[in-house]
């Protein structure tokens, strides 16, 4: 059983019921103030804030080197950020866009920016500020209709009542949840590296399984395609184009035309492009749309791939439409011949997307595009119908053992991630005392 402070007294916060005897309550107002001190050249280093890692530097979060930092034209103006300033995304204040900077460097003259007086440890609030109940706060307080339009100013911000403990006690638990959380966050981070392995073990045994088939026994020939070697005697290789009866194109109906949307046919684009079967989207037109526009009405049961995309550069996203649907300007819909199972065929393009992406990485700079006539004249190889058939069951049989081992490990973090939670909840507010801790594996 944790340590428990000697003494608690009861405090008028809603959410905190006690507080250890000597800590205070009070407003924010008397222990931030609002800097506004802003950058001459913009050539300081660019800060980011999020709700899953605080302030960060910019740049380490892009993908791609060859990204944009931002997107405006300077950064003269930007607000200054010292080591220990408390920054916060006023927009998103309430789902936690905030941190401790632990960097000099600038932000967004959208964010405010807050220096602690002399009673306040910076990394004992930013613990603190990132909790639920801190959020609750700044919600509460937040001006707007709607969570996308929610404001937290800096007046919204100084009104809230906080607990203050003794600085000793600040610096303790941030140093017991430094240590705490690092160990949490290691463990994260080798569950998921985890499942990006099982992940790997998947793709890998696709590819296996349509370019080499079931049997190691079976006899050999050259397919003639350098990437895939031999193949199967019994099985062909074709150009796409020879597999597929029909390519459509998609679109996007006028924004300004109301009586194209908010109809009852879904209309995809890449981000609803997440599940290998799609049944609907958050978007839909109407049927004026697909009689009006470019937008076709794609039969159920076609292969929609994104085609176009920044995703791209990452994954190719292929899917089955179970149900009628429209498609956007960056995707295409497939429908196929006789010759091959559609369910074979995403399999086909899952197992060598990265053969596929690679050609195409050949032909443009940066993968912004899957080139169609590339696409249609890409070679693949096809065994008869009844061993896809045979490879589909064996594809489905793995790929389900994997997926239950990855849905397990997914819960061990969302376990750990409550834990970790909880944790931080009850340092910050003196359900345990941590002030005995010095790098022990408990508190107490």
């Amino acid at each position: 059983m944790r340590k428990r402070y000697p003494k608690y007294k009861p405090t008028n916060i809603p959410w905190l019921k006690e507080a250890p005897e000597e800590w205070e309550v009070l407003r924010y107002k008397y222990l931030f103030k609002e800097i506004n001190d802003r950058s001459e050249k913009g050539e300081e280093e660019l800060l980011s804030v999020s709700q899953y890692t605080g302030v960060t530097v910019r740049k380490d979060k892009l993908e791609d080197e060859r990204d944009n930092l931002t997107n405006a034209s300077s950064l003269e103006g930007y607000k200054r950020v010292d080591k220990n300033d408390l920054v916060i995304n006023i927009m998103l204040a309430w789902n936690g866009s905030l941190g401790v900077s632990d960097y000099n460097g600038i932000v967004s003259p959208a964010y405010c920016v807050y220096k602690g007086n002399s009673q306040v440890f910076s990394k004992y609030f930013h613990y603190l500020l990132r909790t639920d109940f801190s959020k609750n706060d700044f919600k509460k307080v937040s001006t707007g209709v709607v969570d996308s339009r929610l404001r937290m100013y800096s007046d919204d911000f100084f009104s809230i009542y906080t607990i203050l403990p003794p600085l000793p006690d600040q610096r303790a638990i941030a140093a017991f949840l430094d240590h705490k959380c690092a160990l949490i966050d290691t463990f994260i981070q080798k569950k998921t590296r985890l499942i990006e392995l099982l992940k790997e073990q998947k793709q890998a045994l696709i590819n296996r399984a349509v370019t080499r088939g079931l049997d190691p026994e079976a006899p050999l020939k050259p397919s003639g395609i350098e990437w895939l070697g031999d193949i199967p005697e019994g099985w062909e290789v074709k150009k796409v184009k020879y597999v597929i009866t029909s390519l459509a194109s998609g679109g996007t109906p006028s924004m300004e035309k109301k009586e194209f949307w908010d109809g009852n046919i879904p209309w995809i684009s890449p981000k609803d492009m997440k599940y290998a079967e799609i049944f609907d989207s958050e978007i839909k037109v109407t049927h004026l749309a697909v009689e009006k526009t470019s937008v076709k009405l794609i039969p159920a049961n076609s292969i929609l791939m994104v085609v176009r995309s920044g995703i791209l550069q990452r994954t190719l996203p292929i899917a089955i439409n179970r149900v009628s649907v429209t498609i956007n300007q960056d995707l295409k819909a497939i429908t196929l011949n006789n010759t091959i199972m559609f369910e074979y065929f995403i399999g086909i393009i899952r197992g060598i997307e990265n053969e596929l992406l690679n050609a195409c990485r050949k032909v443009v700079a940066t993968v912004d595009s899957i080139e169609i006539p590339y696409l249609l004249d890409f070679m693949i190889p096809v065994p008869s119908l009844e061993d896809q058939k045979k490879l589909l069951d064996y594809i489905k049989r793995e790929e389900a053992n994997i997926d239950l081992v990855i849905s397990r490990i997914t819960r061990e973090i969302d376990l750990i991630k409550e834990y970790k939670s909880a944790l931080i909840a009850e340092a910050v507010t003196g359900g345990i005392d941590v002030r005995g801790w010095r790098n022990k594996d408990e508190a107490g």
